[in-house]
Order: structure tokens, then C-alpha cells, then sequence
């Protein structure tokens, strides 16, 4: 079995299919299937996974006793086709079972009757939560799966799943799965009490999970792999720190900013690529600052408020060039907070989030949802939050972007009084305030905890 070491870049970005494909058309004119259902009426099965099944079904229905072979032909051209209208690939020709257009025989293709190309392809549509069950199939699976190719072919597809990663003060790490509505806990890090209890920062990027925080024997970065569904210890950056302002695009990740192992804070910036595993000195930006946020917006890094020293406060933001390697200050980018009401230092960092290359934040002080004009450079209120980040600073709270959604994930309760439950709500911009949308609960954690340590939210 051999992968494809290059392949086109899609022209638009694919997170579902809204249409019938002609493979369910093929499958319910050729085959009758009586299938036991499950007494769940709730069953959420996505389009990609239906076109899986439909393959696998027909393999299972077409080679059996009795059917004739010119079955499975006309329904490999029915799948082929389907998939040249969802991804624009030219059509796989078969000429009969078993061979492809160049009369290779497939007996060890992954799907038999595809050459390996469309089983791929077949492969990245299907949900990632299926793939630890499909590496159980057998070695082949187990090699591919294992070797992480099918995440790389569903980013250069553009096929997004976007799972939210929480730590929260009675939960371990746990993922959920929006679209099947799903918890899956993580194992544990194996890591020593210092890291356990100490406070965390934490990174999706790629297919990685990065949690940044201190052991005994100083800064250390744990780093659990969707691959392995194990932690490892990831290299530590040039310059290790805490309180830093990140984001990743793709496979890369950008740090800026933070405090050392002294307290100092930096002016400096790293970039980390997952795919090797490395990470690259940027040059500094314009001003030192720490407990700042950091965001990428129509393919630049941002990074935004915090503090240049232990009382000074930073309004100016600073927009990070990839191509030319250079900072741009942009004046009053994030205003100020009222100093009379608590210390700067008491404050979370600025709670952003960035939706279709638009930036909103959600302010500590007023509860409030903002959305940023990139021409004016100002902030206007669009919506409320569901919850109250006032009373605790922005602590215990995350805001985070989740596909085309904006997602507030904090405690919740009866009365609003604190049950150990967090509630993650969802709000698509989109839909702007018309007929009194409001936030919808996606989902409720019992026995979570009140307080949500760290949040990543990780599309691939």
C-alpha cells in the first residue's frame, strides 16, 4: 500500500455535505437491506459516514451467493461518481471487479474494487471518531491510521471536524464530539504532582494537543496525539515561559509574549510546527507583554492586551506578517479596563475568538459580547453572554470559536446557583440577534466542576 505524496489543494473549504450523493441513489436501487435500529430515535449518523457504509455494504451484499459480478461494477461507477461531485476528482474507471483502469489487480487495496487513491478519499470523509474502531479492522487500517496520513489528506481536502477539548477542577481531560454529541475522556498525563496542580496553559494545533505548564524540574509541555491517543513530552520552546498570548493555523502555532522562569516579561515570539515537531525564533515584537491573548485573522497573527510590566497595562495590539517576517503596532487595538474597579493583574486575559475571519471578545467587565471593525478600529456590542464572567475576573471561563459558532463553555446550575455542572453554549454570528436568537445549549457536563482550567478547541 502506497500513500500519495502530493495532492491538489481544494479550492473551497468542505465541513459537510448537503446534498444526496449518488452512491446512496445506487445503494437503495440495487440493494434491499433490513437492518436492526437501534430503539434510540436520536441516531445522528453524518453524510460522510453514510457514504462509507454505503461501500461497505454493497462489498458485503455484491459478493455474495449468487449475485452477479456486473453489480458491483455499476456500483463502484455510482460511488466514483458521487465522489467526483464532491471533491471535483476525475472518475476511478473499473474495468472489473478486483482491477483497476491499468489492470493492476486490487486484491490489497484497502476497499476492494477502488484502487487505494478513492479508498483514501473514502477514508478522510469518514468521521475521526471511527478510526480507532477501523484500525482494529486490520493491519493495513491499523498501518494507516496509525501513520496519521488520512489527517493530513483531510486538511489539503479541507474536511474539518471540530471537537473542544476541557480540563475543568473536577474533570481530567476530556474531548466532545459536537456532531454525535459525545465525551470521550483522555488518559491522564503522566506527569509529576507539580504539573498536576500548577496552573496550565493549553494549544490545539494540527493534530496535537499541547498543554504547556511546570514541573519540578522547571517548564514543561505535554502533548497528546489524535495518532497515538497517547501524551508524550513535546521539545520545550528556546525561550520556555508562561502567561503567553497563542493561536495556530493548520499545523502551525504562533507564542508571543509571557514571562520567564524570573518573572521578566518577554518581547519575544516562536513558531511551532507540528508536523516536525520543532520550534523557530521569531523576531520580537514592538513591546514586551504578558497575560495576553493571541489570534490568527485573515491569515496574520494578532496579539492583543496585557501587560508590559506588573502594573502597566497595554492597549495597542500587534499584527504579526508570516510571508514578510515582520510586527505592525496597532494603536488602541483593545481598550483599556477601568483601573478604579480591580487591578489589571486580578484580569484573565482578553477572551477573543475569531469566526469567518471576524473578531468578537467577550468583556470581563460588562458581560457583554463585542464585535471588532477591523476598518474603524473600534468595538460594538452585539449580544449578551449567557453567563457571568464579572464576579470572577474571566477566570473559569472560555470563549472560543468552534467552526462557525461561537462557543461560552462555564459553570451552570439551577438558579444560577453552582451544581458542578458546565453548560456549553453555542451562538452562530450569522444569525445575527433576528426573531430573538438566542445562545443554545449544546451540551451539559454533570460532575465537572465550577471552574474551567483549559479549553482548546482542535478542526482537523
Amino acid at each position: 500500500m502506497v500513500f500519495r505524496d502530493s495532492l491538489k489543494q481544494p479550492k473551497m473549504k468542505v465541513e459537510g455535505v448537503e446534498h444526496e450523493s449518488p452512491v446512496m441513489a445506487g445503494l437503495q436501487s440495487h440493494v434491499s437491506l433490513q437492518l436492526p435500529l437501534p430503539s434510540n430515535q436520536n441516531l445522528r449518523i453524518s453524510p460522510d459516514d453514510w457514504h462509507l457504509l454505503a461501500y461497505l455494504l454493497l462489498v458485503h451484499k455484491t459478493n455474495t451467493k449468487g449475485v452477479g459480478q456486473d453489480l458491483l461494477d455499476k456500483e463502484v461507477h455510482a460511488l466514483t461518481f458521487g465522489y467526483m461531485g464532491l471533491n471535483g476528482k476525475k472518475p476511478i474507471i473499473v474495468v472489473r471487479s478486483g482491477e483497476n483502469h491499468g489492470g493492476q489487480s486490487s486484491d490489497n487495496s484497502l476497499l476492494p474494487g477502488l484502487n487505494d487513491d478513492m479508498a483514501l478519499d473514502i477514508l478522510a470523509w469518514s468521521s475521526r471518531s471511527n478510526y480507532p474502531n477501523l484500525a482494529c479492522l486490520n493491519r493495513k487500517f491499523r498501518s494507516l491510521i496509525g501513520s496519521g496520513y488520512l489527517y493530513k489528506l483531510r486538511r489539503q481536502l479541507g474536511i474539518i471536524e471540530h471537537w473542544v477539548y476541557l480540563a475543568c477542577n473536577m474533570m481530567p481531560w476530556e474531548a466532545f464530539d459536537p456532531m454525535r454529541q459525545k465525551w470521550i475522556r483522555l488518559p491522564r498525563i503522566p506527569c509529576d504532582d507539580c504539573f498536576t496542580c500548577a496552573d496550565k496553559e493549553s494549544l490545539a494545533v494540527g493534530s496535537e494537543l499541547l498543554v504547556f505548564g511546570r514541573e519540578l524540574s522547571g517548564f514543561a509541555i505535554w502533548m497528546y496525539s489524535l495518532v497515538t491517543h497517547n501524551w508524550s513530552k513535546c521539545p520545550l520552546m528556546n525561550l520556555p515561559r508562561c502567561l503567553f498570548g497563542s493561536s495556530s493555523l493548520g499545523e502551525i502555532a504562533i507564542v508571543a509574549g509571557g514571562s520567564d522562569k524570573n518573572g521578566n516579561v518577554l518581547q519575544s515570539a516562536e513558531l511551532y510546527n507540528s508536523e516536525v515537531g520543532t520550534w523557530q525564533t521569531l523576531p520580537n515584537m514592538n513591546f514586551p507583554r504578558k497575560l495576553c491573548s493571541g489570534f490568527f485573522m485573515d491569515g496574520k497573527f494578532y496579539v492583543i492586551g496585557g501587560m508590559s510590566s506588573h502594573t502597566d497595562c497595554l492597549t495597542c495590539g500587534e499584527e504579526y506578517n508570516i510571508e514578510t517576517r515582520s510586527w505592525r503596532r496597532i494603536k488602541n487595538m483593545y481598550p483599556g479596563r477601568n483601573a478604579g474597579t480591580f487591578h489589571p493583574a486580578m484580569c484573565s486575559p482578553p477572551l477573543v475568538a475569531v469566526v469567518n475571519n471576524q473578531l468578537y471578545s467577550a468583556d470581563q467587565a460588562t458581560n457583554e459580547v463585542k464585535k471588532y471593525d477591523k476598518v474603524n478600529n473600534s468595538w460594538s456590542v452585539v449580544k449578551r453572554l449567557p453567563v457571568r464572567v464579572d464576579s470572577s475576573y474571566g477566570w473559569g471561563l472560555a470563549f472560543k470559536a468552534c467552526g462557525n459558532s461561537l462557543l461560552v463553555i462555564g459553570a451552570g446550575g439551577h438558579g444560577g446557583h453552582d451544581d458542578g455542572v458546565i453548560v456549553l453554549h453555542s451562538w452562530d454570528p450569522e444569525e445575527g440577534n433576528r426573531d430573538g436568537q438566542e445562545w443554545n445549549v449544546l451540551a451539559v457536563k454533570a460532575r465537572a466542576g465550577a471552574f474551567v482550567y483549559n479549553c482548546a478547541v482542535m478542526g482537523c
